[in-house]
């Protein structure tokens, strides 16, 4: 069992019970994500609208948190086959109980982990010499 700080949204209620939806076009405004990447993200089956009767694509509001999820894994350079293996894991917030993993996928997690660990030296060294050179021309000036 792994502790995680993770929060998703369930949907918000209106007072007559309904959750709150969206169209595309909204749940692209709202998270910054360009609609070609909700397409995307749909193919990959990382999130699942309802369609509307004309064929519109229909999000209830909890994958707005779904979204910036997915985002925030793409960023930490996780793959969307190993994304899509890990989102049911964070729907439920603090604990992940993790029972189909197999050695294969513990395996793949902690190559991931460790790529992820050597961006963040690679990016944390660049940091430091930006911030040394910005340092070194601000004394001189």
């Amino acid at each position: 069992m792994v502790d995680i700080n993770v929060k998703v949204k369930r949907g918000c209620e209106r007072s007559d019970g309904e959750v709150e939806h969206m169209l595309i076009g909204e749940l692209a405004r709202v998270t910054g994500t360009p609609t070609r990447s909700l397409r995307y993200y749909e193919e990959q089956g990382l999130i699942v609208p309802s369609r509307l009767d004309n064929g519109y694509r229909d999000y209830a509001d909890y994958l707005v948190d779904r979204v910036i999820q997915i985002r925030g894994l793409l960023d930490a350079g996780l793959p969307t086959r190993i994304i899509k293996q890990v989102l049911p894991c964070l729907d439920k917030p603090r604990t992940i109980h993790f029972r189909d993993a197999t050695p294969e996928m513990l395996a793949t997690l902690e190559h991931e982990r460790d790529r992820m660990n050597e961006r963040i030296d690679f990016l944390t060294r660049n940091r430091d010499a930006i911030t040394n050179y910005l340092d070194a021309v601000k004394a001189l000036a």
